[in-house]
């Protein structure tokens, strides 16, 4: 089967899943969703991630760390989303097997002008690379941030300076025809 074969449809719309700080009423549906539809167009768990916040990882009980073990068995990676900013605690790090480490963007937007925040950046980054995690930069909207972080060796920057946000169609002529978007 050809690669466009195993494409979601025009059609076809992932499972809708509620924006961070929204309750999700069944979060054992969710899950079943999001596995049935990647089954269902032969699309690698792998090619998705999920970001959780410090306080669900804190307040994990048995039903969502069940879920996030159903979402990494089926390859999905995972994010903590705006590291540094709830109740972190060290050990959720190896607790949960975690890809990603996003830095918030409250630490990002003074990068240049608060040394204490750039050293925060700096030291989560080191950390996050010795524990064989990889760093997302959240909100980078300057060129001199992208090299602050980019001399601190964080992997990926996530902002305006990127991209503004798209929409699906704009995605899809992006991934089909490797538009640019600005």
């Amino acid at each position: 089967m050809g690669a466009d074969a195993r494409r979601p449809s025009a059609g076809s719309k992932p499972p809708r899943v509620p924006s961070t700080g929204q309750a999700i009423p069944d979060h054992a549906a969710v899950q079943r969703a999001w596995l049935t539809y990647l089954s269902g167009h032969e699309i690698p768990g792998t090619c998705m991630a999920t970001e959780i916040t410090e306080g669900m990882l804190l307040n994990a009980d048995a039903d969502v760390s069940q879920i996030l073990l159903a979402l990494r068995m089926a390859g999905i990676q995972m994010a903590i989303d705006d590291f540094g900013t709830g109740y972190s605690s060290l050990a959720s790090l190896n607790k949960f097997d975690i890809e990603f480490l996003k830095i918030d963007q409250s630490f990002i937007s003074s990068l240049s002008a608060a040394p204490a925040d750039r050293a925060l950046c700096e030291a989560i980054i080191v950390m996050a690379h010795k524990l064989s995690l990889q760093v997302i930069a959240e909100g980078v909207e300057t060129a001199e941030q992208r090299n602050l972080l980019r001399e601190a060796a964080c992997d990926f920057l996530q902002g305006y300076l990127v991209s503004r946000p798209i929409t699906p169609e704009q995605l899809e002529a992006v991934l089909k025809h490797g538009a640019t978007i600005r």
